[in-house]
Formats: C-alpha cells, structure tokens, sequence
C-alpha cells in the first residue's frame, strides 16, 4: 500500500466508526430538566417516523396532563387503516414513569388503545428537545441492533399549532432528527381536522 493513502485510511475509518458510534442509542440525548408541567396542554404531530407494524396514520393529537402525584398521562387520537381497508379515528391512553429521576426526559410510556382492535404495550418514550411553547421532538426505539443503534423505532415531530412551526423551529428539528440518526426518514402528517 502507498504510503501517503495511509493517513487517508486512517481518517475514513475512523470518520466511520464515529458515525456509527453516534447512532448509538444510549449516546443520545434528551431535554435537560425537563419539565411535565410545562409540556402539558395538547400538541399535533406534524412530521413522523413509523416503527414496524400498525401506527396512527394522519391527524394525530395528544393532550398531555399531569396529576395530583406528578405522573404523566396522555390521550391521543388519530386515524389508522385495520384489515386494510377499514379507516377510524383511533383513541388511546398512556401512562408515563421515569426510571431515573436523574433524567426526566426519559420516559417509559404504558399505552392501551381505547377499542379492543388496537394494541397495547409499552415503549420508551424521551423527549428528546422541546421549548414546551411551539414544538417537540419524541423518540422511542423499540428493539436494538447488537452494536447499540436502533434496529425498530419511531419518532414524532409535534407542534402547539396544527399549521406547522416557523422556519427557524424547522431548522432546530432538522438538527434533532440528525442527531437521533433519523434524517430524511421523517413523512409528514396530514391534519385536517378528520379526527
């Protein structure tokens, strides 16, 4: 090998091991402090990234509160397609908890669809930026790759206003999706009111 490509080598490989250790879960991160009482009210996705199976397809709503024990609770609403043909506005419930005081913004999210044809489970739920008044970035990854990225996750972009953010907001999301490891895999989501 010529010796002059060496340190070219050198470089590539370890650009690329530094992309790759950035698509690591654990490495990303969440909002500091994050606050349940401010994010409370409700929020409109306005972008998402779908994980493997059945998901809210359009016109998807949350409305976040908090409770007398600080707990989280959300419901939401949104239109999804069963059987392939059949399009309903589906509700849902969550409860939330955080693991690690430690770290607000990550949350593990216990949900139950409202009808008996939608699932029920669990996911982390991090919210990974938001300034509570405009936008908010969510994450969950449902099951890891062995070297630590996401193998099955998703994403929601949310905004206070159903008719999108401000581009100096787009901006700040775009950054966010990068750092999630999710750029350019976001679609948008339709609200017009069907829900």
């Amino acid at each position: 090998m010529n010796l002059q490509m060496f340190p070219l080598l050198v470089l590539a490989l370890a650009w690329v091991e530094r992309s790759l250790a950035s698509c690591v879960v654990d490495s990303f991160t969440v909002k500091e402090d994050f606050d349940p009482q401010r994010y409370t009210g409700k929020w409109y996705a306005l972008q998402k990234k779908d994980p493997e199976g059945l998901f809210l397809q359009d016109n998807i709503s949350a409305e976040y509160t908090v409770g007398d024990d600080g707990s989280m609770v959300a419901s939401s609403r949104g239109r999804v397609t069963l059987f392939g043909f059949w399009v309903v506005c589906a509700d849902m419930a969550a409860q939330y908890t955080v693991p690690n005081p430690d770290s607000p913004g990550k949350m593990f999210m216990n949900y139950q669809g409202l009808a008996s044809y939608l699932s029920s489970g669990g996911d982390n739920y991090w919210v990974i930026d938001t300034d509570y008044d405009n936008y908010a970035i969510t994450y969950a990854c449902r099951s890891l790759k062995e070297d630590g990225s996401c193998d099955d996750g998703y994403a929601l972009v949310f905004s206070r206003n159903p008719r999108g953010l401000p581009p100096p907001i787009q901006k700040i999301v775009r950054q966010k999706q990068e750092e999630i490891c999710m750029a350019g895999q976001f679609q948008p989501v339709q609200q017009n009111g069907a829900c």
